[in-house]
C-alpha cells in the first residue's frame, strides 16, 4: 500500500479496492455532505474506482484515504487535483467523518498536503474553495498558509476562494 504521509495520529495512503464500502459510507452522513457538491451514490462509487485505477499512472495528484495510525479506522479523504484543468494550480480538498471534526486532524492533513503539492509538483499555486458557511474549513485553510481572496462562483454557487502562491 503506497503511503503519502504518516504522522503519530494518522496515515494518508492510497485506497485499496477493498476500501470502497467505507469510502462510500462517508457520504451517508448529511452533516458531512452539507458542504460538498451533491452526487449520487453511483457517482461517488465511480469516483472511487477511478481514483484506484489512476494510482497505476504514477501521477503526483490524486485522492487518498486518511486512516487512524493505531487501528486503521477510516477518518476521511483528501485530494490534490488540477484546478480547472490547469496543472499550474493545484486544488486541495478533503472531507472527514463527523466524529473526527474539531480534533486538529484537518489542519495537520492540510499542512501535509500543501507541502506535498509544493514538493511533488511544479504548480505555481495551491488553491481551495469552501462554501461560505463552512467556517471550520476556512480556518483550516488559513492555518495551512492559504490566503482568502475574493469569492468565486462555481457551478452556480458562490464559494470562498483561498490561494497560496509558490515563492520560489
Amino acid at each position: 500500500m503506497h503511503i503519502i504521509a504518516q504522522t503519530p495520529r494518522f496515515v494518508i495512503r492510497n485506497f485499496s479496492p477493498e476500501d470502497e464500502k467505507i469510502y462510500l459510507s462517508l457520504f451517508d452522513d448529511e452533516a458531512v455532505t452539507l458542504h460538498l457538491p451533491k452526487r449520487t451514490k453511483e457517482e461517488n462509487r465511480q469516483m472511487f474506482r477511478d481514483c484506484v485505477r489512476e494510482y497505476s499512472e504514477g501521477n503526483a495528484l490524486g485522492r487518498w484515504g486518511i486512516f487512524n495510525n493505531g487501528n486503521e479506522e477510516f477518518i476521511g479523504i483528501c485530494l490534490l487535483r488540477a484546478y480547472d484543468n490547469d496543472k499550474n494550480r493545484i486544488e486541495l480538498g478533503y472531507v472527514l467523518g463527523q466524529k473526527f471534526w474539531g480534533k486538529g486532524i484537518a489542519g495537520e492533513m492540510a499542512q501535509i498536503m500543501v507541502a506535498y503539492a509544493l514538493t511533488r509538483t511544479n504548480a505555481k499555486e495551491i488553491v481551495a474553495v469552501t462554501t461560505l458557511t463552512n467556517i471550520g474549513s476556512q480556518k483550516v485553510l488559513l492555518k495551512a498558509g492559504l490566503e482568502r481572496l475574493s469569492d468565486i462562483v462555481r457551478d452556480g454557487e458562490e464559494l470562498a476562494f483561498f490561494k497560496l502562491e509558490r515563492t520560489v
